[in-house]
């Protein structure tokens, strides 16, 4: 299985020159830390930055440079500050190329929920219903099951969802999983994981088709 820091390495293979890409909260913001050299990829945070950096290093940290879920982060040269009016417009506006988020669930159709668990305290849905409304590409990086070992690649979401029909593909500590109209289709399988497990921990509909090769990092 992969580790967190693995699923964002996987991710970053799926940027491509020139992308405006948003990372939400969690595993998508360590996305940063593995741009591919020799492509130009501007990250934005929804508080309000175009241009983010990698995490700093120990003893190197700003207080005042902070990501949307509030970690300690670093610019670029030709980074740029704004509002949150600012920032949502371009989001709303249709100028981010790929959103990367993380999830509760997500549906065999591509709904996801990820924002709220009923009954549970919850600071608001930040983002992520703006993001997955206008992004042009939303990639979910998740575990593929839940800590009681359920999977959370569902046939339909139980948590109050984000969004509808948006997301485009997943990579989980198991997989990489494209979402299709006909449901989950497998594209890899992580280092020593089976094709057999992804099938008992998925149970949303999953298409697999011929040999699935192992991720390549």
């Amino acid at each position: 299985m992969l580790d967190k820091n693995q699923i964002a390495q996987r991710i970053a293979k799926e940027l491509k020159d020139g992308y405006y890409v948003n990372l939400g909260i969690g595993i998508p913001t360590l996305v940063a830390n593995f741009i591919p050299e020799g492509i130009t990829v501007t990250l934005q945070s929804e508080n309000g930055l175009l241009g983010m950096g990698p995490f700093p290093l120990a003893g190197e940290e700003d207080p005042d440079l902070i990501n949307a879920g509030k970690q300690t982060i670093t610019t670029l040269p030709g980074s740029a500050f704004f509002d949150s009016a600012m920032s949502f417009g371009m989001i709303r506006a249709g100028k981010v190329d790929l959103t990367v988020l993380g999830a509760m669930e997500v549906s065999e159709n591509g709904d996801i929920a990820s924002w709220k668990i009923p009954g549970k305290m919850v600071k608001g849905m930040g983002g992520a219903m703006d993001l997955v409304a206008s992004a042009k590409n939303i990639i979910v990086a998740m575990m593929h099951t839940n800590p009681k070992g359920e999977s959370k690649l569902l046939k339909k979401c139980n948590l109050p969802l984000t969004g509808i029909k948006c997301v485009k593909k997943i990579v989980s500590n198991l997989a990489v999983i494209e979402v299709t109209d006909n449901g989950f289709r497998l594209l890899e399988r992580a280092p020593g994981v089976t094709v057999e497990e992804i099938q008992n921990k998925t149970e949303g509909k999953l298409i697999v088709e011929g040999d699935i090769p192992e991720m390549i990092f």
